[in-house]
C-alpha cells in the first residue's frame, strides 16, 4: 500500500479501503467509459471549430472581434448540446452566473416556478424568497412559487402539470444537484422526464437548469433532453480544475442573447468583454474537464463506498447511477463532522496545516466549515468538503483533480475521526 510510505493510516482503515478498492471496480469501469465519450465530444468540438494557437490570445478595452472568445463560446455550446452559449471570465461565481441568466429572461410581472422544491441557500436571496432582498428578482416584481418534493425526495410531476395547467409560468426552473439537501441529484433521465411534463402541460414555458457539479458525469447534456437554458460555474466541473473563474450559460439562441444582453448592457450583449489572457486557462479547463470529472466522480463512489462499509449512511451509494458529482456522507454529529473536514484538509495540496472551524459564511443560515485545499479559491472541482452545523450532521463532499491524491484525503479523513474517537472500528 503506497499511502503507507508516505502517511500514517491505521491497518483497520487500510482492510477496509481494499475492502472499498475491490467493491468499485465495475463502477470505475463505466466511469472511464463516460470519461472516454465526452473527451472525445470536447475533441471533436475543438477540431470542428478550428481552435488555434491565435484562439489563445487575448483581449483588451471593450474586447471587440475576440475571435478566440466567440469560438471558445461555439465549442462550450456544442459540448451542451445546445444552439448558443456565453462562456466568460467575468462571471464570478455560479451564482452570479445563474441570476445573470434569470434575470435576462425574466421581466416585471413575470412568475418563475421551481419544480424541485426549494434552492440551497445563495440562490434563494437572488429569487427573494424569505424576504423582498434589494436588488432580488422580487424586489424587480417577478414572483416566484414551487413544487416541494415528494417523501423520497424525487420532483413531484403530478403537482407540476397542475400547477402549469392552472397558472401562466414564465419559467421552470430545474435545479439538478441536491444542494444542502439529502434529496437524490437528478440524472440526465430524471431532467428529461420533467421537461417532457413541464412542455406537455405549458409548451410556452422556458425551462432552465442549474446544471451546478452535473457538467460530464453523463453522456448527455439538459439541452439534450429538453432544457430551453442550462449555467454552471467554470471553478466546478466545466473548468477543469484550470480555469480560475468563470461560468456559463448555453441554450436556444434567443435566451442566450437575452442573458447576453444582461451580463453587458442592452444594445451591445455578447459584443464586448475583453478576454484579457483568460482565453487559454478557460480552453485548457474545458478540454480537461471530461477526465477531471471522471476523476471527481471515482472520488465519489470510493467516498461513498468506505464510509458504508465503515458504517455510515450515504447518498448516492456507491453502485447507484450519478447525476453530479455530490457525495453526502451522514456523519451523526458536529464532532464527526468536524474531524471529518479537518482530517481532509490535512490532505489537501494547499493550506494542509489549516485547520477549519466552523463560520457565519455569508449567504448561509447556519455556521459552515469547509474544507477546502485548493488551487483556486473555493474551486469545487478540487477535493473540497463543506457542510452547515445542522442535523443530520452530513458532509457534503466533492471534487478531486485525480483520484490517487483525492483517495488520500478521504483515507485522512477517516483516520482523523478514528484518532479524535468519533468513528469506531474493530
Amino acid at each position: 500500500m503506497n499511502i503507507t510510505n508516505f502517511f500514517n493510516i491505521d491497518e483497520r482503515l487500510l482492510k477496509f479501503n481494499a475492502k472499498a478498492l475491490e467493491k468499485c471496480t465495475e463502477q470505475f469501469k463505466l466511469i472511464d467509459d463516460i470519461a472516454e465519450f465526452n473527451q472525445l465530444k470536447v475533441l471533436s468540438s475543438f477540431i470542428r471549430n478550428g481552435v488555434s494557437e491565435a484562439s489563445m490570445a487575448g483581449s483588451t478595452g471593450y474586447g471587440y472581434d475576440d475571435r478566440g472568445r466567440d469560438v471558445l463560446e461555439k465549442v462550450m455550446a456544442e459540448c451542451m448540446g445546445a444552439e448558443d452559449a456565453l462562456m466568460r471570465h467575468s462571471f464570478a461565481s455560479g451564482t452570479h452566473t445563474l441570476t445573470v441568466a434569470l434575470f435576462g429572461i425574466l421581466r416585471p410581472g413575470d412568475s418563475v416556478l421551481c419544480v424541485t422544491g426549494r434552492p440551497y441557500d445563495t440562490i434563494t436571496g437572488v429569487f427573494g424568497i424569505d424576504e423582498v432582498t434589494d436588488g432580488s428578482l422580487a424586489d424587480f416584481g417577478v414572483k416566484y412559487n414551487e413544487i416541494a418534493l415528494k417523501a423520497d425526495g424525487t420532483p413531484d410531476i403530478e403537482a407540476i402539470k397542475k400547477e402549469l395547467t392552472n397558472k401562466k409560468y414564465k419559467l421552470a426552473y430545474i435545479q439538478r444537484s441536491r444542494g444542502y439537501s439529502l434529496r437524490p441529484s437528478l440524472t440526465i433521465e430524471d431532467i428529461e422526464v420533467l421537461c417532457k411534463a413541464i412542455k406537455s402541460a405549458s409548451p410556452d414555458t422556458y425551462i432552465m437548469v442549474d446544471n451546478c457539479y452535473g457538467e460530464f458525469v453523463q453522456k448527455k447534456e439538459p439541452c439534450e433532453v429538453g432544457a430551453d437554458l442550462v449555467a454552471g460555474s467554470l471553478i466546478k466541473n466545466p473548468g477543469g480544475g484550470i480555469a480560475p473563474t468563470g461560468g456559463y450559460i448555453a441554450g436556444t439562441h434567443e435566451l442566450v442573447e437575452k442573458c447576453a444582453a444582461r451580463m453587458t448592457c442592452p444594445g451591445v450583449g455578447r459584443e464586448v468583454g475583453a478576454s484579457l489572457g483568460h482565453s487559454r486557462e478557460l480552453y485548457m479547463g474545458l478540454f480537461a474537464a471530461p477526465h477531471t470529472v471522471g476523476e471527481a466522480v471515482k472520488t465519489a463512489v470510493y467516498a461513498a463506498t468506505l464510509f458504508e462499509l465503515l458504517g455510515y449512511e450515504v447518498t448516492p451509494k456507491g453502485d447507484e447511477i450519478r447525476g453530479d458529482i455530490i457525495q453526502c456522507l451522514t456523519l451523526g454529529d458536529e464532532a464527526s463532522l468536524v474531524a471529518f473536514c479537518q482530517g481532509m484538509q490535512s490532505g489537501a495540496p494547499v493550506d494542509s496545516f489549516v485547520v477549519p472551524e466552523p463560520w457565519d459564511m455569508p449567504g448561509y443560515t447556519d455556521k459552515v466549515i469547509m474544507a477546502a485545499g485548493a488551487f483556486t479559491l473555493g474551486a469545487s472541482i478540487e477535493l473540497s468538503a463543506d457542510a452547515p452545523l445542522r442535523e443530520p450532521y452530513a458532509a457534503w463532499m466533492q471534487g478531486g483533480l485525480n483520484f490517487h491524491s483525492a483517495k488520500a484525503g478521504i483515507l485522512l479523513a477517516a483516520q482523523k475521526m478514528l484518532s479524535g474517537g468519533t468513528l469506531k472500528i474493530n
